[in-house]
């Protein structure tokens, strides 16, 4: 990748997380990264290619974080534990990686979805898909009702978190999931 685009790109999430897509322009993006419109439009022929590009980017991420996260869990009651603090970990501005928190970027993006096309939502959607994988990969006692579980809980956290300023969301959701997924190995 050109340092160029790579410089928009950085330059073009952290506008699109910090603001929302639909309330940065063009010219805020050239002012932004310094680069030149001539520059933005050689490598991405519209704004919506630049936020399908900045989605992947997050998403990239994202999923290197939580997998990091989430690696070594020997248990399901381990992953659960390692997947909740992860998350209070970002809702209180701990994971450098992912700068300052404001909510979950693809959310956020697929709420502006009235004036978003298909791809936007699609890549919003998509990125869910790569997360609930990753849970369900690092369980090491497959479970997909717990997978449901869990993913309804981060879900639910993370808007918690941002909405309500509730960043004891993610804390809160352990005892839920450690519960559910005791009665899940007993067949309860």
């Amino acid at each position: 990748m050109s340092d160029k685009r790579e410089l928009l790109l950085s330059k073009a999430l952290e506008l699109f997380y910090q603001k929302g897509v639909c309330a940065v322009g063009i010219n805020e993006l050239i002012s932004y990264s310094g680069v030149a419109k001539k520059t933005l439009y050689h490598h991405f022929s519209s704004k919506d290619d630049l936020v399908l590009a900045a989605l992947s980017l997050r998403g990239q991420k994202y999923l290197q974080w939580l997998r990091g996260k989430l690696s070594g869990a020997e248990s399901n009651a381990a992953l659960i534990e390692l997947l909740f603090h992860a998350l209070s970990d970002w809702f209180h501005d701990r994971a450098p990686e992912l700068g300052p928190f404001r909510g979950c970027f693809f959310i956020n993006t697929a709420s502006e979805s009235a004036t978003l096309n298909a791809q936007i939502m699609d890549s919003c959607a998509r990125h869910k898909t790569a997360v609930r994988h990753l849970i369900t990969q690092s369980l090491p006692r497959p479970d997909d009702r717990l997978v449901d579980v869990l993913c309804l809980l981060k879900e639910g956290a993370t808007v918690s978190a941002f909405v309500q300023g509730d960043k004891q969301a993610a804390s809160r959701c352990i005892d839920i999931a450690l519960a559910y997924d005791a009665q899940s190995a007993f067949g309860v």
